[in-house]
């Protein structure tokens, strides 16, 4: 593997001296990333690559409860083994430390137990690979793959120096891959839905009837992120005039905000779609016309099937480290000096996503003419 020079900023003189991986060698794979489920829909090339690489490996996905029901929509994913890791939760809880310290033990007993002899942990550029590089050591996996620029010892095998800050999510992962030796399969995050649900949205979808609809969903896993519901209401008021029906979707946990925009919109033709389950509303999204989201999970599944998506994009991450890749997209928000700002609740009102409602509809709109490929069944 060739060195990064020294010039390279943030390169270690530690760093990139692991030799390239043996494909024969590779047998039992763990791909991390115990994040949202958005996150999880960009490792999807990062797996193609190791399933084509070592095609007669596991290769298993370690994610948190959020993205967990991503991993069996990704093809070349074995198995999902769901994990609650101290390393992603944002503070302790008080008076935890030796439920915490358990669980730890747990998972590397549950990963020993496993016999891995692969890890290659997927970060954002803001997050430390190492305390899941650690359980790997402790499990005994023998490969353990990171990107970082802090010294981290001998607890990686493969230290990777990273791409520059502004890398796109999907390139960043494959980055890590090709330091490696594992060359890319296309950098197009692409979901394969199982059989079952692609029943279950048929059967949804049925009751509504034929022809183009649209779908909204309007949740995010942080209030910073969130287009108002009340603007949402207007958008799908707005789409469902111009005649395409909009179906409001999201957790169960989001019933409430679902219930608001579909209340704000007051038309017949915007409904709420009944919880299905992550595969179930992923099938749903493959046969839209067109999505509706804000920066979130909705706008990286929509994209990964094919579907055009329109996003109220907030300015807490700058686009260009997770612009959807799959299918057309409109990423609308207003330019504000504090983006990108990263934080989960916005002190400022949520100005980046000032953002006239008739604005994002038509952009919706215009993308649902667009001519698009369903996406088969896995």
């Amino acid at each position: 593997m060739a060195l990064s020079p020294p010039e390279v900023p943030g390169h270690h003189p530690g760093a990139d001296r692991g030799l390239p991986l043996d494909p024969e060698a590779v047998r039992r794979v763990l791909v991390v990333r115990a994040d949202n489920a958005g996150d999880v829909v960009m490792a999807g090339p990062a797996v193609r690559a190791l399933r084509a690489f070592a095609p007669h490996a596991v290769i298993d996905l370690l994610a948190s409860p959020a993205g967990t029901p991503v991993g069996p929509l990704l093809p070349g994913v074995d198995e999902v083994v769901t994990v609650s890791a101290s390393w992603q939760q944002l503070a302790p809880r008080p008076g935890a430390a030796r439920e915490e310290a358990a669980r730890e033990r747990r998972l590397v007993e549950g990963l020993r137990a496993r016999t891995y002899d692969t890890m290659v942990v997927l970060t954002s550029f803001s997050q430390s690979p190492w305390p899941a590089a650690h359980v790997g050591l402790l499990a005994g996996i023998r490969h353990r793959v990171v990107h970082s620029r802090e010294f981290g010892g001998a607890v990686a095998t493969h230290w990777v120096t990273p791409p520059p800050d502004t890398t796109h999510q999907v390139d960043r992962g494959l980055h890590l891959l090709g330091a490696v030796g594992v060359p890319p399969r296309g950098a197009t995050p692409a979901l394969a839905l199982p059989p079952t649900a692609v029943r279950t949205a048929g059967e949804v979808l049925d009751r509504r009837g034929d022809g183009p609809f649209a779908v909204l969903a309007p949740g995010a896993s942080a209030p910073s992120r969130r287009y108002p519901a009340a603007a949402f209401g207007r958008v799908a008021a707005h789409v469902a005039a111009s005649g395409m029906p909009v179906l409001v979707a999201g957790t169960p946990g989001e019933a409430a905000l679902v219930g608001d925009v579909v209340d704000t919109a007051a038309h017949p033709d915007v409904t709420a779609l009944e919880p299905i389950g992550l595969p179930g509303f992923a099938a749903v999204l493959a046969r839209a016309s067109v999505a509706i989201t804000n920066n979130s999970g909705g706008m990286h599944l929509a994209a990964a099937l094919g579907t055009p998506v329109a996003v109220a994009y907030a300015g807490t991450e700058r686009t260009g480290d997770m612009r959807p890749r799959g299918a057309p997209s409109a990423l609308l928000g207003a330019p504000v000096p504090c983006s990108p700002c990263r934080l989960l609740r916005c002190p400022f009102d949520r100005q980046c996503l000032d953002v006239e409602p008739d604005r994002l509809a038509g952009a919706a709109l215009r993308l649902a003419g667009r001519a698009r490929t369903p996406v088969p069944a896995g």
